[in-house]
C-alpha cells in the first residue's frame, strides 16, 4: 500500500489547502485518506479499496493514526485546524454533526439510492450510517463488538467444547480444565479501547437491549446504574479481568489474538475483526479456530465500519467526483467481500457473492436477523464525552482489583453529573 504520511504532515503543518482548480476537474486527484488501522489484516483490507481508487488514476495519500485513546481525536484536531482529509474512517455520530454544522459535511444517501446500493444494505447497516436521519456514512464492514473466538486444538487438548456453553457460568466452569492442561483460559489486552469495547459488548449480552440503550443513548438514564442487569455486567467484566496475565498491560488486541493463534491461550472475547488476524496467519475456520456469540447473550453490540467524505465549497468538482468514486468502490459487492475476507468483517450488502461468506459471517447475519437481538455501537447513538468517561473508568477497574462494582457505579454517577447536569 502506498503511504505518504510525511508529505501530508508537511502540507498540514504549512496549512496548504488541498484543492484542485476548475481546469483540472477531469484530471486525477490526490486524495487524502485518514484511518486508524495498523495491523496486517486491517491494512490488507483497506488496500483493496485504495488499489481500486488508484486504478482509476488517483493518488491516495494516507494518514494513519493508531486507535485513539479515550478522549483523543487527531481527526477532530485536523478539522479544527482547517485541514480536514478528503476521506476519513470513523463512525462517531458527533463528528459528522460537527462537519455538518461547519458546512463541510457531505451526504451520500442520494448516491447510494441512485446506484441501487441502499436497498441491498441490511436494516442495521441502514440505521448505522444515518446521523439525525441523514445518510452520511459509507459502510465498509459489519462487526460484532464482542464475539468469542477460540483455538480448536487447545479446546480439544483441554477437553472442553465452547459450543456447548449456554451461559458464561458454563464457560467459567471449564476454566480449571483449561488451566490444568497448561493453557491460559482467556486472553486480554491492555488499553481503554479494548476495555471499553468489552464492557459495552458485555452490557448488551448480559443486560439486554433496554438497559444498554438507556445507558448509552442520548442523555443516559442515570437510574440504569442501579439496575441489577447493569451490576451483573460489571461483575462479569471483573470476572473476565481477573484473567489478566503478566503481559496484559499495553498489549494490543492483535497481540492477544496471536497468543490464541499460537496455542498459548484458549480464547479471546473482542471484536470479530479477530478473524482477519487468524486468516493473515493462514489458519482455517473449522479446523484451527471457531467463533461463537458470548454464551447466553441477550443482545449483540454491532459496529458498522464506515468512511465519510468531505463536502462544502472548499472541495472541487473533480475531488468530489473522486470521493464518490471511492464510495462506489467501498460498497461494490465483490470488492466489499474481498475487503471483508481480509478484515474479518461481514459484507455490508445482502447481494454479496455467497461463495465469499463463511460460517462466522453466517452467524453474524443470522443473529442480526433476530428482532431486538442487536444494538448499535455506543459511538453511533451516544455522547462521546460520556463514552470516553466509561472507557476510562472501566479500564481503571480492569487494572485495579480493589475497585468494586459500587466504586465503579459511584464514579459513573459523578461523571454523569459533570457532563449532563
Amino acid at each position: 500500500m502506498k503511504s505518504n504520511i510525511k508529505s501530508l504532515a508537511a502540507k498540514l503543518a504549512l496549512g496548504v489547502a488541498m484543492v484542485v482548480t476548475p481546469a483540472a476537474i477531469a484530471q486525477a486527484e490526490e486524495v487524502q485518506l485518514y484511518h486508524s488501522w495498523s495491523n496486517e489484516s486491517e491494512l490488507a483490507a483497506l488496500n483493496v479499496f485504495v488499489s481500486a481508487l488508484e486504478a482509476k488514476g488517483h493518488t491516495v495519500v494516507e494518514m494513519s493514526v493508531p486507535h485513539e485513546a479515550a478522549g483523543s481525536s487527531p481527526l477532530a484536531a485536523l478539522v479544527a485546524a482547517g485541514t480536514p482529509p478528503n476521506i476519513f474512517l470513523t463512525g462517531q455520530a458527533g463528528f459528522y454533526r460537527d462537519l455538518r454544522d461547519q458546512g463541510i459535511g457531505q451526504e451520500v444517501g442520494s448516491h447510494f439510492k441512485a446506484t441501487g446500493a441502499w436497498e441491498n444494505f441490511p436494516p442495521k447497516v441502514q440505521e448505522a450510517i444515518q446521523v439525525d436521519g441523514e445518510i452520511v456514512k459509507i459502510p465498509s464492514g459489519i462487526h460484532i463488538d464482542g464475539m468469542l473466538y477460540y483455538n480448536m486444538k487447545v479446546a480439544e487438548a483441554a477437553g472442553v467444547d465452547p459450543t456447548a456453553w449456554t451461559s458464561t457460568a458454563d464457560m467459567f466452569a471449564d476454566m480449571a480444565k483449561v488451566k490444568d492442561a497448561g493453557y491460559n483460559f482467556l486472553g486480554l489486552g491492555g488499553n481503554s479501547f479494548q476495555a471499553g469495547y468489552l464492557f459495552h459488548a458485555l452490557l448488551a449480552a448480559v443486560a439486554g437491549e433496554d438497559i444498554y440503550t438507556r445507558f448509552y443513548s442520548g442523555t443516559p438514564d442515570v437510574t440504569v446504574l442501579d439496575e441489577q442487569g447493569f451490576k451483573d455486567a460489571v461483575a462479569l467484566f471483573r470476572e473476565i479481568a481477573d484473567q489478566n496475565d503478566k503481559g496484559w498491560v499495553n498489549r494490543a488486541w492483535n497481540e492477544t489474538t496471536n497468543d490464541v493463534i499460537a496455542g498459548k491461550t484458549l480464547m479471546q472475547i473482542h471484536g470479530d475483526w479477530m478473524k482477519g488476524q487468524w486468516r493473515a496467519n493462514d489458519k482455517v475456520l473449522g479446523t484451527d479456530y471457531n467463533c461463537i456469540n458470548i454464551p447466553g447473550t441477550k443482545a449483540l453490540a454491532v459496529t458498522v465500519d464506515a468512511m465519510g467524505i468531505l463536502g462544502g465549497a472548499g472541495v472541487s468538482e473533480g475531488m468530489l467526483k473522486a470521493e464518490f468514486e471511492m464510495a462506489s468502490i467501498v460498497v461494490d459487492p465483490v470488492l466489499n467481500s474481498e475487503f471483508a475476507a481480509h478484515k474479518g468483517s461481514t459484507p455490508v450488502r445482502m447481494d454479496a457473492p455467497k461463495d465469499k461468506l463463511d460460517a462466522c459471517n453466517a452467524l453474524v447475519l443470522d443473529s442480526l436477523a433476530i428482532p431486538g437481538f442487536s444494538v448499535l455501537n455506543p459511538s453511533y447513538i451516544g455522547d462521546q464525552d460520556w463514552i470516553n468517561s466509561v472507557w476510562n473508568a472501566i479500564f481503571t477497574l480492569q487494572g485495579d482489583n480493589d475497585i468494586t462494582t459500587g466504586d465503579f457505579i459511584a464514579t459513573l454517577k459523578s461523571e454523569h453529573g459533570a457532563i449532563f447536569d
